[in-house]
């Protein structure tokens, strides 16, 4: 686990600071003292978690287009960072079959445009891309695919991650090897929390339906995901750019999931949810003839855990127990920002 001393005063770059992961790596890096530039474009969603927790009151909020090489090198050149984490994405399977060119300069050319920024500063000691677990060639394994199994995604979204660690890879090996830029990519699973607003996603979705008292339209129930809380990539995110800002050996490919046995149906998920939130229910609702999505995905994580001692605190269980309670919280109309920073702190410390 990474020190939140470490990251007292330091400066870190951080791409889609606006969205719902962005917004919980603001809190965590403000909760360490860090000095936060953030680079993205409005929120998302409306509502948005970012809006929610008034975080631009306490960081450098930049709006910006990742695809806008000009206007990024101008920000991080005025930020002069340490640390970069890129974030930014459009992150939505179906939204990439909808507009699969706005999917590719996004992801791909969004990534070179940040690598291509970090040249224009010699400030970083520290970059981090993070990508996702369906960056691999889905072969629908019952093991977990390792860091060195085949990059092929199959939809336009997953397939331009598995273009974004490719360029990653190469301006490491072309313009960083003689640096002294440590570069890494994180692929996450699936992630569950308070605050998610998007469309098309089982948690929200849930949230959404609960809120209305209505049952929960499940679309492929028997989809298996390594569905984790937000909290557990962010913090595996944070002690892999301290590690290789601190010792370049240790930069790489790593993945990040839960363990197998929170590897769950999205029915099982459901049900979780349904338990946690109590007085609804939920309803098959399978497509016929709908887009590709993969029916089963997971990860091998034990490179992270050899490495850093990175493991999963929180159980699928209770990842959606503290999602319930942060949707309670704000359906009541209670304090958001002062529930995100107690389970934020609950986690540091358990």
């Amino acid at each position: 686990m990474f020190q939140r001393d470490f990251f007292q005063e330091k400066r870190v770059f951080l791409t889609g600071h606006t969205g719902f992961k962005g917004s919980w790596m603001c809190e965590l890096l403000l909760l360490c003292g860090a000095k936060v530039t953030g680079f993205a474009l409005e929120p998302p969603t409306d509502p948005a978690l970012f809006d929610l927790m008034g975080i631009d009151k306490d960081i450098c909020s930049i709006t910006g287009d990742i695809r806008d090489l000009s206007r990024l090198e101008k920000a991080v050149q005025q930020a002069d960072p340490q640390i970069v984490i890129h974030m930014a994405a459009q992150p939505i399977v179906r939204d990439s079959y909808n507009d699969p060119v706005y999917t590719y300069e996004t992801n791909v050319m969004g990534t070179v445009n940040v690598l291509e920024s970090m040249r224009s500063v010699g400030s970083v000691r520290s970059f981090l891309n993070v990508t996702t677990d369906k960056v691999y060639k889905n072969n629908e394994w019952e093991w977990g695919y390792r860091e060195a199994d085949e990059l092929n995604g199959y939809d336009p979204y997953s397939n331009s991650k598995s273009c974004s660690e490719l360029v990653t890879d190469s301006y490491k090996k072309s313009f960083f090897r003689d640096t002294c830029t440590a570069i890494s990519t994180a692929r996450a699973g699936n992630v569950i929390g308070g605050g998610d607003f998007a469309n098309d996603r089982i948690i929200p979705d849930c949230v959404r339906a609960a809120m209305q008292n209505k049952e929960i339209v499940v679309r492929n129930p028997y989809s298996t995901r390594p569905y984790q809380h937000v909290l557990e990539p962010l913090c595996a995110y944070l002690t892999i750019a301290q590690a290789q800002y601190e010792d370049r050996t240790c930069e790489g490919s790593y993945n990040i999931g839960p363990d197998y046995a929170d590897c769950v149906t999205t029915g099982e998920l459901a049900t979780l949810f349904c338990n946690a939130w109590d007085g609804i229910g939920w309803t098959d609702c399978s497509e016929e003839n709908a887009v590709h999505e993969a029916n089963f995905l997971k990860l091998d994580c034990s490179r992270v855990k050899s490495v850093f001692g990175v493991a999963p605190k929180w159980n699928v269980k209770k990842a959606i127990e503290k999602t319930v309670e942060w949707s309670k919280c704000w359906q009541a109309g209670g304090d958001v920002e002062e529930c995100m920073k107690k389970q934020i702190l609950e986690y540091l410390e358990g």
